[in-house]
């Protein structure tokens, strides 16, 4: 695999509506410094022809689903790039991304990196966030129950860019060397909640999230774990498997002597 400035995973979970289009939009920019790495998650078939694209693109077809942590570990180990982007496929570029997360990225080089994500009618989501605790976890699900408005969460800012305890796993960039050095997503995690420990570790080993308010792409939520009880479930596990894990009482512990 030729050395690229970015790899991106993308994961399918039986989203053909959203891969071929997200994959359309990448193909369109003017420059396209990175190659894609594909993960059918199911097995599914993909009405585009993904040779015939001008970036290379890697498949993976799981002869039955993977954890999102492990399905991205499995991507990073076929990536050669100097960045590892972790890209869900419900998103959408309104511009090239790449040229401003690029120079993001070189001027902070031990960091993760992220744009800012805005719905569909252009409202900023709630994908830089603060570190959950089991009461707040409590009072989003009751939030939610209710169909109660949720004040946004306030996080650090330093001129455009936000300062997060984590940022949401549907675009992130990760330095190679970063990525390393945390051995990827913990695949304790099946799904949710690989985005926060991810974060937290890199947190603990000195590492930034930042997110860019100038970079915006847009994200077409499907919002599976406010609808399917299944999703729900799996949600609230991954939750507590955090709250329980030393990670998280290292974090508390570091708040408790005054560190963020």
């Amino acid at each position: 695999m030729s050395r690229q400035k970015f790899s991106l995973s993308i994961v399918s979970h039986g989203h053909r509506a959203y891969i071929e289009p997200l994959l359309h939009q990448l193909a369109a920019l003017r420059e396209r410094p990175f190659d894609v790495i594909l993960t059918l998650n199911i097995r599914e078939e993909l009405a585009i022809d993904l040779e015939a694209l001008p970036f290379k693109v890697y498949l993976i077809v799981n002869p039955s689903p993977r954890g999102f942590a492990a399905n991205h570990n499995a991507a990073f180990m076929l990536s050669n790039s100097d960045h590892f982007v972790v890209l869900n496929p419900d998103i959408r570029l309104m511009d090239d991304p790449f040229p401003a997360l690029l120079a993001m990225l070189e001027q902070s080089a031990s960091a993760i990196c992220a744009p800012l994500i805005v719905s569909g009618s252009g409202q900023v989501e709630d994908s830089a966030r603060n570190f959950p605790s089991p009461y707040h976890l409590l009072r989003r699900i009751v939030g939610r129950l209710l169909h109660l408005q949720r004040p946004r969460e306030v996080v650090p800012q330093v001129g455009p860019m936000l300062v997060p305890d984590w940022a949401a796993g549907m675009f992130l960039a990760v330095p190679r060397a970063v990525y390393v050095a945390l051995h990827g997503f913990s695949e304790r995690y099946f799904l949710y909640f690989e985005d926060v420990d991810f974060c937290a570790r890199a947190r603990l080993a000195g590492f930034q999230t930042l997110v860019n308010t100038e970079i915006r792409v847009i994200h077409e939520a499907q919002r599976d774990s406010h609808r399917q009880l299944r999703f729900m479930l799996w949600h609230l596990g991954s939750a507590l498997k955090f709250f329980v894990s030393s990670v998280y009482l290292k974090i508390l512990m570091r708040r408790f002597f005054g560190k963020r």
